[in-house]
């Protein structure tokens, strides 16, 4: 591992992101309209029912959260496509860069732009709707962590599919995520699925991750194994998603593919 070359290519993005308007327009975006629309959601409803009405910050928190492992896993895989689009890999690797050190400065951009596109919304969640992501307390950094590691073990293999079955993939960027949250128990707890559906939620790390926070937020109680169940899976995920991605990088750079992938 060369800790220059990994701060070169963290530099060569903060220089791309910071010329872009679009790319920071897409930061702040996206976050902002999830917390409005949401937000109003959760006072309508908390105007409706007094059980709801407890839960209406629990429906904040957990657009929150997921929107770090989405944006965590763009982060990774958008960071690839863009790459991709303008045919510069094939440039980076006649260099002495590694896949695992590219990979690294990804990582490390995915959390900058991750909690940077974060921020505004926390803030008018805080300002509008009195919410506060931090009542959750020191658990909340456990959580943020484990999402954050789940979004780049599915970032990984997003990018492992694009580079073996070529841009008709790039769209699981997009969708991939949108695919796992109806069984990531994001707005309600696992039990509402049907049994069989429990097994595949409970395989996810992210399930975990969320029943533990409504735990915190509705029972006032911190449950230390669903935060240890979230890290053990999201570490043999990323541990075998990483062979996935590095058996699919060599594949593409046997069959001359990392040249000819671009618009």
């Amino acid at each position: 591992m060369s800790a220059l070359r990994i701060w070169a290519m963290v530099l060569r993005y903060w220089y791309l992101l910071r010329r872009s308007i679009p790319r920071l327009l897409d930061l702040f975006y996206w976050p902002a309209v999830n917390v409005v629309l949401w937000g109003f959601l959760s006072q309508f409803l908390a105007s409706n029912s007094s059980f709801v009405a407890k839960a209406g910050g629990v429906l904040l928190a957990g657009m929150f959260l997921w929107d770090v492992m989405f944006r965590s896993q763009l982060g990774v895989s958008v960071g690839f496509l863009e790459e991709v689009w303008s045919r510069n890999l094939g440039h980076m690797f006649v260099s002495p860069l590694r896949a695992h050190e590219w990979l690294a400065s990804l990582m490390i951009v995915s959390i900058f732009r991750t909690f940077l596109g974060l921020a505004p919304a926390v803030l008018i969640a805080m300002v509008m709707y009195h919410f506060s992501l931090f009542d959750l307390g020191l658990p909340l950094a456990g959580f943020l962590a484990n999402l954050m590691i789940m979004g780049w073990w599915l970032a990984l293999l997003i990018v492992a599919a694009i580079m073996r079955y070529g841009q008709g993939a790039e769209n699981l960027a997009w969708a991939a995520a949108f695919v796992l949250s109806p069984i990531s128990a994001i707005y309600y707890p696992v039990a509402v699925l049907p049994g069989w559906l429990q097994y595949v939620a409970l395989a996810l790390p992210g399930a975990h991750v969320f029943e533990g926070m409504r735990g915190v937020m509705v029972d006032h109680v911190f449950r230390p194994g669903l935060l240890m169940n979230a890290a053990a899976l999201n570490l043999v995920y990323l541990a075998l998603s990483g062979l996935v991605f590095l058996w699919a990088f060599a594949n593409a750079r046997k069959r001359g593919a990392l040249l000819q992938l671009g618009e």
